[in-house]
């Protein structure tokens, strides 16, 4: 099984070397990494070229933002399943992708997807939550729960049938992707405990109590588009939640 893993960084010089190598170091021999920068002014792309043993495919233009980015991959990507790993998000060992190809080769199963480390952006042995995906249902996504995005992986027949993301949300775009894949198509999914993404503080969903109202309303807003009944109230209580993940 080939998979696709589509990286997006944007003035990333920072964070991209982490993840180009823990791709690099993945033990699944059938791989292509695309890297999709959005016009860095710094030394990205130069990285890229340097340390991106297995990248296939790196373009680098302006884009509309982070889904924007992801929808370039989606269209340039040509593995039997996709996966998303942003820049400064590695994966916990060098086995991953190849243990998520192998629960892929079910036929019963659409996606799988597992827990993801959340850990100290100056210190990176120190995890600072564990985002577990255990308590997903499709039902529950009224409530705001979601997998862990960088975690999941899904053939490339279901990324085809839900489409594209919506560039016009800021943060929430994934969130209403897999409201089509898991609500409106019922994807058959398998769930792994056990992290398989490190990924840093301080990303586009954990900024603050600001990012935390634009994600409420974008996620809000998702549920309408997607005929499904919600309110703040119904979606805030994932923070009750995400509480009990903290160390």
């Amino acid at each position: 099984m080939r998979i696709s893993i589509i990286t997006a960084v944007y003035n990333g010089e920072s964070e991209i070397v982490r993840t180009l190598d823990s791709v690099a170091a993945q033990d699944h021999q059938d791989l292509e990494h695309i890297v999709i920068d959005g016009g860095s002014g710094d030394a990205t792309v130069a990285l890229v070229h340097q340390h991106g043993l297995r990248v296939s495919k790196c373009i680098s233009e302006r884009d509309r933002g982070v889904y924007d980015a992801f929808n370039k991959g989606l269209r340039i990507a040509t593995g039997d399943a996709i996966a998303f790993l942003n820049a400064g998000d590695t994966y916990v060992n060098g086995s991953v992708v190849s243990r998520m190809a192998g629960v892929l080769t079910s036929a019963d199963v659409d996606a799988t997807f597992a827990d993801a480390l959340i850990v100290d952006r100056h210190n990176r042995q120190r995890v600072v939550r564990r985002y577990s995906s255990r308590r997903f249902t499709p039902a529950r996504m009224r409530f705001g729960l979601m997998p862990a995005h960088p975690s999941l992986f899904m053939r490339r027949q279901l990324c085809e049938r839900v489409g594209e993301y919506e560039t016009n949300f800021k943060i929430a775009g994934d969130y209403e992707w897999c409201l089509r894949a898991f609500v409106r198509l019922s994807a058959r999914y398998r769930y792994l405990r056990e992290p398989v993404v490190r990924m840093p503080s301080g990303g586009l969903s954990n900024r603050g109590w600001r990012s935390k109202l634009v994600i409420t309303h974008e996620m809000r807003r998702a549920c309408k588009m997607n005929d499904i009944p919600t309110n703040y109230l119904l979606l805030s209580l994932r923070f009750a939640v995400k509480a009990f993940e903290f160390r």
